[in-house]
């Protein structure tokens, strides 16, 4: 049951990127009244098309508005900052918590730098990733992709995912890193590449400019890829600085702590609406990229992006190699976010730093204390 459960998480989720539509009692055949799929659907929000052509979004568990023609899934990047706004405020007011992320969703827009190279994006370009790490999440999303290696024809490396019912494909291309050294047949650490985008032509698939993709498609495409770059990026790796000089630790400072992406942006969103709930409020500030903690000991910066320490006044880093398990467990998330459940439990534990006992970690805080 739990195998069936999240592969129709998956499929609806999928329904992100298509943009379809149902007309209503074909939707509450298969979607609302169906045993499986209504148990993850009833937590989404949809939007019905009355006789007025107008379209209007009902919160999870209601009932539409009068006789509805068509029913279609909400996504935010049809909605105005304001109704967004309103339902992330609702779902965090009622402790809804979704199957999937959709209210408090990343939006990807076209950028102008994206318009000038006119057939490919750079946005995600140019960061050092773990590729074993980098390959298991491509199978875990759906892409398809050859494997890196020592091998003929494993030095150019391209991820693919159709969006928007099969009728769009994206591209990531990567590498291996340029002085990547490790042993054997597997790579050790990737580049990240440009990211295409192909439109189906009847068995052939053609390349099209960046400005011709539906937003639907290109926000969800660019979604999964902010995802690879951002988990498995060596930034977001507390063990990175124990390996002394290393070739990559430029990049590693400069991404570690750097601007926030859409999805890190996303979690400061939440952090606003769920800090004035927990206990540590009084100690916790959101400041720029970091969420502020004030301890006993010291004054902690957790960068939203990769979760990583700084501590003040100096700005030293502070290592902290998260259990198996993270997170406080009785904080109500709307959504599931291993990043912001580790950066949550983090912040209990730096707020209160006199309890601390892993001498590994005291040691670093009280050396400039």
């Amino acid at each position: 049951m739990r195998g069936t459960l999240s592969g129709e998480r998956a499929r609806v989720e999928a329904l992100m990127s298509a943009g379809r539509e149902w007309p209503y009692d074909e939707w509450c055949r298969h979607y609302r009244d169906h045993p499986v799929t209504g148990a993850l659907v009833r937590g989404l929000i949809w939007e019905f098309q009355g006789a007025d052509g107008t379209w209007r979004a009902v919160a999870p568990m209601a009932e539409p508005p009068g006789r509805p023609e068509r029913v279609r899934l909400w996504h935010p990047i049809r909605a105005s900052t304001d109704d967004i706004r309103a339902w992330r405020e609702r779902l965090v007011a009622e402790r809804l918590r979704q199957p999937f992320k959709q209210a408090f969703r990343e939006i990807y827009l076209l950028t102008p730098a994206e318009e000038e190279t006119g057939v490919y994006s750079n946005r995600f370009a140019a960061h050092i990733v773990h590729y074993r790490q980098l390959y298991a999440l491509f199978k875990e999303r759906g892409w398809q992709a050859n494997f890196l290696g020592r091998h003929d024809g494993g030095y150019d490396g391209k991820a693919r995912a159709e969006f928007g019912d099969g009728e769009w494909r994206a591209c990531f291309h990567h590498e291996p890193a340029a002085d990547d050294d490790g042993i054997g047949y597997a790579i050790e650490h990737a580049a990240t590449g440009q990211v295409r985008f192909e439109r189906r032509e009847g068995r052939r698939w053609r390349e099209v400019p960046l400005a011709e993709v539906p937003p639907l498609v290109f926000s969800e495409a660019m979604r999964d890829v902010d995802l690879f770059v951002g988990v498995t990026s060596i930034a977001a790796d507390p063990d990175w600085t124990d390996r002394g000089g290393d070739r990559y630790a430029g990049y590693w400072r400069t991404a570690t702590f750097g601007a926030l992406t859409a999805s890190a942006e996303v979690r400061r969103d939440v952090l606003e609406r769920i800090l004035p709930r927990l206990k540590i409020a009084g100690r916790c500030t959101l400041d720029g990229r970091f969420l502020i903690v004030r301890g006993e000991l010291r004054t902690y910066k957790i960068h939203l992006g990769s979760a990583n320490i700084l501590m003040q006044p100096d700005d030293s880093y502070l290592c902290i190699v998260p259990a198996r398990r993270s997170g406080d467990g009785k904080v109500f998330l709307p959504f599931e976010d291993d990043r912001l459940s580790l950066i949550l439990s983090k912040a209990f534990l730096l707020a209160a730093d006199t309890e601390i006992t892993d001498e590994s970690i005291l040691t670093q805080i009280k050396r400039g204390a």
